[in-house]
């Protein structure tokens, strides 16, 4: 009796064996999720962002950049590529380095909009060199969620997402020995949103080299979806455009190609 009043609180067991959320989060979800020492720790990587945005701003010529802000809409990021193009080709390394924080900074804290900011790399840098450039962005920015995840992020994804955390641990689960090819199909398939793999995987014990492995891969097809639909930005009269019935196949065969190991392993084990 004594044993069972000590027991934790879980939604499910990692593969690791270890509690995915402690009693002690379960406390926490009815209030702030978060500590004094957490709220300053995310407070720090914010700050590190804007010195880096500032430092690029500092090495601009003295201009009006006015134009310059997060586009929310295909007005606001045809208005913005006009505006770049001029300055992407004199300063090309300041405007690599600017993208490249926003970029990270929208993917570490799950803002919105990094769907624009991949049609932008096409609009400025064509296909080749726009796919590389959103598909290192890109990576680099799930990496920094997925660490600010396993440094504070435990009592959010109880906050956020406590369903989805309960089927992705139990997905997890039944595939560690074939995890990247389950972590591939996320990444390629719309099965999970990727803001919630990035925050959730860490909790889940999704080792860092599975997941570096499956999103400098698994987005490649989407990253060239996207970028290719930026040189022709003019065309487009809606985000909805960028995926036709053609693109939506070809990733859906590779998501089905990617997981099939993973299924052939679970009925060879049963």
């Amino acid at each position: 009796m004594e044993a069972e009043s000590k027991t934790t609180v879980s939604l499910s067991k990692s593969g690791n064996g270890g509690d995915v959320l402690s009693e002690r989060d379960e406390a926490r979800s009815g209030k702030f999720p978060l500590t004094v020492w957490e709220v300053m720790a995310i407070s720090g990587v914010v700050l590190g962002f804007l010195l880096g945005l500032l430092g690029v701003y500092l090495t601009m010529p003295t201009s009006d950049y006015s134009f310059l802000k997060l586009p929310r809409t295909l007005q606001d990021l045809q208005v913005l590529r006009n505006d770049l193009e001029s300055y992407t080709r004199d300063y090309t390394l300041q405007v690599l380095v600017g993208y490249n924080l926003v970029y990270i900074f929208m993917q570490t804290f799950m803002i919105p909009g990094t769907v624009f900011m991949s049609l932008l790399a096409g609009a400025l840098f064509g296909v080749i060199k726009g796919v590389v450039l959103v598909v290192f962005a890109a990576t680099a920015g799930a990496s920094s969620c997925y660490f600010l995840s396993k440094l504070v992020g435990r009592p959010l994804v109880f906050s956020l997402w406590p369903d989805k955390l309960t089927f992705f641990q139990s997905q997890v689960a039944k595939r560690r020995q074939r995890l990247l090819n389950y972590m591939l199909f996320l990444r390629v398939t719309p099965t999970l949103p990727n803001t919630f793999i990035n925050f959730a995987s860490p909790i889940v014990d999704i080792p860092y080299h599975i997941f570096f492995l499956a999103t400098s891969i698994g987005l490649i097809p989407a990253a060239f979806v996207t970028v290719r639909a930026g040189i022709t930005l003019g065309e487009l009269q809606s985000v909805g455009d960028l995926y036709d019935f053609q693109s939506i196949a070809i990733m859906f065969v590779i998501g089905v190609i990617t997981v099939t190991p993973t299924l052939f392993g679970n009925k060879s084990e049963s």
